[in-house]
C-alpha cells in the first residue's frame, strides 16, 4: 500500500511545524524519518495516524485522504508513539484485548489474533503482567503489538528503539524486517541512525519543518557526496606521523585522526586512490590497511543538516 504526503502544512501559531512537505513510501518498505529533535517528525506521523489535521495539503493512504476519511485511513494505519502511557492495573493481554475492540474484532477471531501478536512480538510469558511490572524494552513490544493487532497496512513508528538496550534493539529490528517481509509500509522514526541505516530502504530528512532530502540512500548519497574518503593505518608508525606525511601528498585534501587511523578525503576519482596507493607502496610506507570509507547515514546527517531548531 502506497502512502504519498502532498505539500503537507501544519502552523502552530507563527511556526510551522510542518512547511510544505511532500514525500511517497509504499509496501515492503521501511523509511527512516532523520532530523534534529523539533524538526516537525512527530507532528507529521501524528496527522499520518489521524491524530492531528493539516493546515494544509494532505495525506493519502491507500488513495484514501487523511483529512476527507479519516476513520477508513484509521484501520489502515498502526501508530506506535515514543512512549507508552502508564496503567498501573491493566494486564499487557487486557491492554492489548482492549485496542482488539476498539477496532471491532469480535470474538473468536480477537482471541486467535491477540495470541498471534502476541507470540510474534514475544510477549506470552508477559501477558499476564500489569503494564507497571514489565521493563522499558517489554513496554515497546506492547506498543509495537498494539500498533499491529488490527492488522494494518501501513505502520508509524516514533522512536521504538528509544531507551533500548542492545539485545533489545537487535530483537526490535529483526521484527520490524518481519514485518517489511509482510508487505507492511513503514515510516520510522528514530536517533540510533547507525541501526536505522542497516534496515531502511529509503530516508527523509527534514529540519525546521522544512524537507531537506527525500530517497533511497544511495542516490541522496551520490548528491550530496562529492568526495572519495579512505582510512589508512600503519604498522610501527604513529597516526600523526602517518597524517604529517599524508598532508604533503598533493592530491590529498583534508585529514583527521580516528583512533589509530588516518581519515583521508581525495580530490578526484578512485584513479587517484590508485595513485596515492601505489605512491604509500613506492615509498615503503608500513601500510597495513587502505580501505574506503562507506558514506553511512550518520554522515549525511551531519552534512545535511545544521542543527537548527524552530
Amino acid at each position: 500500500m502506497d502512502v504519498y504526503i502532498v505539500d503537507l502544512v501544519r502552523q502552530f501559531g507563527k511556526t510551522n511545524a510542518v512547511d510544505h512537505v511532500s514525500f511517497s513510501f509504499g509496501g515492503g518498505q521501511i523509511f527512516g524519518f532523520v532530523g534534529p529533535n523539533g524538526a516537525g517528525k512527530t507532528t507529521t506521523m501524528r496527522i499520518l495516524a489521524t491524530l492531528d489535521e493539516p493546515t494544509s495539503g494532505d495525506i493519502f493512504v491507500g488513495g484514501r485522504s487523511v483529512t476527507q476519511y479519516p476513520d477508513e485511513v484509521r484501520r489502515l494505519v498502526g501508530f506506535m508513539p515514543d512512549s507508552l502511557p502508564e496503567y498501573r492495573d491493566i494486564t499487557v493481554h487486557e491492554y492489548l484485548d482492549f485496542f482488539a475492540r476498539a477496532f471491532k474484532i469480535r470474538q473468536p477471531h480477537r482471541r486467535r489474533i491477540v495470541e498471534q501478536v502476541e507470540e510474534f512480538v514475544g510477549l506470552v510469558d508477559f501477558r499476564e503482567k500489569t503494564l507497571m511490572q514489565i521493563s522499558k524494552g517489554m513496554k515497546q513490544r506492547v506498543s509495537l503489538a498494539r500498533a499491529i493487532v488490527h492488522e494494518p497496512e501501513v505502520l508509524v513508528l516514533d522512536e521504538p528503539a528509544n531507551g533500548l538496550d542492545p539485545r533489545a534493539r537487535i530483537e526490535l529490528r529483526e521484527l520490524l524486517k518481519a514485518l517489511r517481509e509482510q508487505g507492511k509500509a513503514i515510516l520510522i522514526s528514530s536517533h540510533i541512525l547507525t541501526e536505522l541505516g542497516e534496515m531502511c530502504d529509503g530516508v527523509v530528512f527534514i529540519e525546521r519543518g522544512q524537507m531537506l532530502h527525500a530517497g533511497n540512500l544511495s542516490s541522496i548519497i551520490n548528491s550530496v557526496d562529492t568526495e572519495l574518503v579512505y582510512m589508512i593505518r600503519a604498522r610501527d608508525m604513529q597516526p600523526d606521523e602517518l597524517q604529517k606525511y599524508l598532508l604533503e601528498v598533493p592530491f590529498v585534501t583534508k585529514t583527521r585522526i580516528i583512533d589509530s587511523e588516518v581519515a583521508i578525503s581525495l580530490s578526484g576519482t578512485e584513479d587517484t586512490a590508485v595513485q596515492l596507493f601505489r605512491h604509500l607502496y613506492d615509498r615503503q610506507l608500513p601500510i597495513v590497511e587502505f580501505r574506503q570509507h562507506k558514506t553511512q547515514l550518520e554522515d549525511l546527517f551531519m552534512r545535511i543538516t545544521k542543527g537548527n531548531l524552530q
